[in-house]
C-alpha cells in the first residue's frame, strides 16, 4: 500500500505513526513556502500569513493521527487545514462598526447655496417675464410642468411646429438674458 503513496503522504504517515521529526521537517520545508504564497495571494498581509503557516504546521504535528491516506493525500489534507485556519482568521477579524466609518458630508444645501439658488431663480423669473407671453407659456408647460410638445399642441390647438418654434425661440432668448449669471 505505501508504494502507491506519494513521498509527502509517506512522510505524513511517519509523523502520524512514529512522530518522526525528520519527516515533519521535510513536510515543513515543502509546505511552508507554498502555504505562505497561497495566503499572500489570498490577501493576508502584516505577518498574518507567517502566523497562519506556523499554526497550520503545528496542527499537522498535533493532528497527524487524524490523517487517513485513503481519504486524502497529504497535500489535500494540509491545504484543507490551511483553508480552515484562513477562514477562522477572517471570522475573528472585528467588523467595522458604524462609529468607525467616516462621516459623509451633508447633502443638505448650506446657506450660501440656498442664497445662490434663490438669486438664480429670481434671474430666471425676470428673464421669463421679458419673453413674449406665448413663449413663456410654452416654456413653462414644457419644462416646469413636463408636458410633451405634442400634448401642448393639443391643449392650445396650435400646430406642433408652432409650439416647437416658440420653445426654441424662447430658449434662445433665455440664454441671451441669463448670460449675465454665468459671467
Amino acid at each position: 500500500m505505501t508504494k502507491e503513496l506519494s513521498d509527502l503522504s509517506r512522510d505524513l504517515l511517519a509523523v502520524r505513526d512514529l512522530r518522526d521529526r525528520a519527516a515533519f521537517g521535510r513536510l515543513f520545508d515543502y509546505f511552508a513556502p507554498r502555504l505562505k504564497a497561497q495566503l499572500l495571494r489570498g490577501g493576508l498581509r502584516d505577518g498574518s500569513a507567517e502566523d497562519v503557516v506556523q499554526d497550520v504546521m503545528l496542527a499537522v504535528w498535533h493532528k497527524a493521527a487524524q490523517f487517513d491516506p485513503h481519504r486524502a493525500d497529504a497535500a489535500g489534507w494540509i491545504y484543507g487545514i490551511a483553508r480552515n485556519r484562513r477562514i477562522d482568521l477572517a471570522r475573528r477579524k472585528p467588523l467595522s462598526q458604524p462609529e468607525d466609518m467616516p462621516e459623509l458630508p451633508s447633502l443638505e444645501p448650506d446657506a450660501g447655496q440656498i442664497l445662490a439658488l434663490q438669486q438664480e431663480a429670481e434671474h430666471l423669473a425676470a428673464a421669463l417675464a421679458r419673453l413674449t407671453p406665448e413663449q413663456a407659456a410654452a416654456l413653462r408647460a414644457a419644462y416646469f410642468e413636463d408636458i410633451p410638445h405634442s400634448r401642448i399642441s393639443e391643449m392650445t390647438g396650435l400646430p406642433l411646429g408652432t409650439i416647437k418654434s416658440r420653445i426654441r425661440l424662447g430658449l434662445d432668448r433665455l440664454r441671451h438674458e441669463l448670460r449675465s449669471i454665468a459671467s
